[in-house]
């Protein structure tokens, strides 16, 4: 936190200590960044689940536009293949779908939550900051009596300004107190909240996959041809993606601009 005071009506004496002002700057300064680091957080992990929920959702079109294709009506062997992809989709989709709803639930809410507090923190800073302001007008008014003739008029003035500035002082030091006792507690707490999150984030991805790694094994199966290794998959696949070189009339280059032809 930094705070510039005005230099007018500054009282003489240091009404706050020194290390007292450096602890609370220290203390409120990690809150600020605590603050900035949970908000980061959490528009992070919306990101990741919005992405998590369009991959899934695209891989579940991508296979439904495959069915329609009218090639899988003419082939009832990539009829089977696609449906088979079609399958795992969906089934990917849904486990996607829990992943998310738990991260949301166990994640991006409590962040929320968390979050919510600093509001109420940033305005007591606030109302301590402006106690403090009042507090070093007060005293400066009683010094500026203090060093005057004590002649009556100024002796009742000196009082009347002690009596405005009791209850100022008690103002700002009960605010300040509660602070410098609040701060180190709530910052030292994050990690006692935020554990079951995390633990529960790192749960719901190993879950996932988990789930995926059999979801993409029962679909190799279904695709794989007995007795074929991965390197005869592999040449055979790229035999058929050569296709367009058996056609002396298909080529492939780029567009060119300037090309008349």
């Amino acid at each position: 936190m930094s705070w510039i005071p005005f230099k007018i009506g500054q009282p003489k004496k240091q009404i706050v200590p020194k290390t007292v002002e450096r602890d609370f700057e220290r203390e409120y300064g990690k809150l600020q960044q605590l603050e900035e680091q949970t908000r980061k957080l959490q528009k992070d992990m919306k990101k990741s689940t919005d992405a998590d929920l369009a991959m899934s959702k695209s891989a579940v079109k991508i296979s439904l536009d495959l069915l329609s294709n009218p090639l899988c009506e003419q082939d009832q062997d990539l009829l089977s293949m696609v449906t088979a992809l079609d399958t795992a989709m969906k089934r990917m989709d849904a486990f996607n779908q829990e992943k998310v709803n738990q991260i949301q639930k166990t994640v991006i809410e409590p962040l929320k939550k968390f979050g919510s507090v600093f509001p109420s923190l940033n305005m007591a800073v606030k109302r301590r900051e402006q106690a403090l302001q009042d507090y070093r007008r007060l005293q400066a008014k009683v010094e500026k009596y203090e060093e005057k003739e004590k002649t009556g008029p100024v002796l009742a003035k000196l009082h009347q300004a002690r009596e405005e500035l009791r209850p100022v002082r008690e103002d700002f030091e009960a605010k300040n107190r509660q602070l410098l006792e609040e701060m180190p507690r709530f910052y030292g707490s994050r990690l006692d909240y935020f554990q079951p999150s995390f633990e529960s984030l790192i749960r719901a991805q190993v879950v996932y996959y988990s789930e995926m790694h059999k979801i993409f094994g029962d679909l190799t199966q279904q695709l794989d041809q007995p007795g074929h290794s991965d390197e005869q998959r592999e040449r055979e696949n790229e035999a058929k993606l050569s296709w367009g070189q058996r056609w002396p009339w298909f080529t492939c280059r780029p567009f060119a601009m300037n090309d008349s032809s």
